[in-house]
């Protein structure tokens, strides 16, 4: 299994116009390119281009005997530009949008020659970019499977990002204010609620769920740049893809949403899939059942590897 972070050299000039030279950076797991079917990650928020092995953010759904058996697929992932992970950073943020990482994402296939996925798999701002992808170059993918995400942000989502956008402004602290507002977005009331029962802990004079919200800051601040969190969050208000080029994607829609998602709420998931289901017959609804909101996709396994098992082996 190769797990070396690899690089391609792209010039791109951006939707706005701005030139940019991008390193992008890719992770191949799995079976070598072109002796098995290929599929494509695209990572969340946070996430990066590990998406198996012992690090791998993603393992129990990708890796050897996982459901996305890397014993049997070639399992590629790019790294968004500027999420720092291979150490290049855009300061510039709002020169992107996520119409511009579908594109270069589609020059990075492009360059290593790659015409058709077997499926296109991406969670929350991954699933946009999966949707910015196929609107672009239609006959892409056999499957796509965009997991708690959607085609376009919504009201609701833009203005929970622009709360984020405010915060990262902020002088002191800012990257770690910002992702205490962002742990309540991806979780819900009944699931901290469940979990804290109002505890306090003596020691630290502290509610334990306000602690568990200092550590997910500080963890983030120690793991992550301010000027990768500020890129990744403008590209999560800007999805933004046609609804009349939805209809024109060839592949087998799979869209997975959850029941208590605050962040993109299964209601605007279901109505793309009702929309869409009009005009394709190969489009289809699934919905994972939690108290743990958004990040349930990323919790919630069990139901989350049956739901692509059926899909990968139908």
């Amino acid at each position: 299994m190769k797990t070396e972070l690899l690089h391609i050299n792209l010039s791109y000039q951006t939707d706005s116009q701005k030139e940019y030279h991008i390193p992008l950076s890719y992770q191949l797991f799995g079976k070598e390119l072109f002796t098995a079917p290929i599929i494509l990650i695209n990572h969340a928020l946070t996430g990066n281009s590990e998406v198996s092995g012992e690090k791998g953010w993603w393992k129990k759904l990708i890796g050897e005997g996982q459901i996305v058996d890397t014993n049997l697929y070639t399992v590629l992932c790019f790294n968004i530009p500027g999420n720092g992970y291979d150490n290049f950073f855009v300061e510039e943020y709002e020169d992107f949008t996520t119409s511009d990482v579908a594109n270069i994402f589609l020059k990075g296939l492009e360059f290593l020659k790659i015409n058709q996925l077997y499926a296109l798999i991406g969670g929350s701002l991954g699933g946009g970019i999966g949707w910015e992808m196929l609107a672009k170059k239609p006959s892409l993918a056999q499957r796509f499977i965009p997991i708690a995400c959607d085609f376009r942000t919504h009201d609701w989502l833009h203005a929970q990002c622009l709360v984020q956008k405010y915060l990262l402004s902020s002088e002191e602290e800012p990257l770690q204010k910002a992702r205490v507002h962002a742990m309540l977005c991806y979780r819900t009331p009944e699931s901290l609620n469940q979990r804290f029962q109002n505890k306090y802990n003596q020691d630290k004079q502290r509610l334990e769920s306000e602690d568990w919200l200092i550590y997910h800051g500080n963890a983030l601040n120690g793991r992550f740049s301010l000027s990768s969190y500020r890129l990744m969050n403008h590209l999560l208000m800007n999805i933004d893809v046609r609804e009349e080029l939805l209809e024109n994607i060839d592949a087998e829609i799979h869209m997975i949403s959850v029941d208590t998602d605050l962040f993109f709420p299964p209601s605007e998931i279901r109505s793309c899939f009702q929309t869409l289901r009009k005009k394709k017959e190969n489009v289809f609804y699934h919905e994972i059942q939690s108290i743990h909101g958004h990040d349930a996709f990323l919790m919630e396994y069990e139901q989350l590897n049956k739901i692509i098992k059926n899909i990968l082996q139908g």
